[in-house]
């Protein structure tokens, strides 16, 4: 999921102006390509709980990172309404299945 929503940012990174394509832009690609990243290199990683719980802990903070650039490139009107509220929600998703995740891996 976390990997599909990057490649959709991607998409919708294409259409913003180029003044932005080393800002905003970069930052919105970067921040939801850490995600599923993490989450890769963490479950790679799983035999050692606290590299993995870091893991996971980052690619919580780069979801929230990821749904403040999205925050700005709607108020910049950059992204239409529906895309930020689907997308947003979509993040809103993963993170609260990472915390999930987190909280219950802690219990083994």
């Amino acid at each position: 999921m976390s990997f599909d929503l990057a490649m959709e940012i991607f998409k919708i990174t294409k259409k913003f102006p180029r003044d932005e394509q080393y800002s905003l832009t970069d930052q919105m690609r970067r921040s939801s390509r850490s995600v599923p990243a993490n989450i890769r290199e963490g479950f790679a990683k799983r035999k050692f709980e606290k590299i993995f719980i870091k893991h996971l802990v980052d690619a919580i903070g780069s979801s929230e990172e990821t749904r403040t650039w999205l925050d700005f490139a709607n108020k910049c009107e950059y992204l239409q309404n529906d895309d930020h509220e689907r997308l947003n929600k979509g993040y809103d998703e993963i993170t609260a299945m990472l915390f999930s995740l987190l909280n219950k891996w802690k219990s083994f």
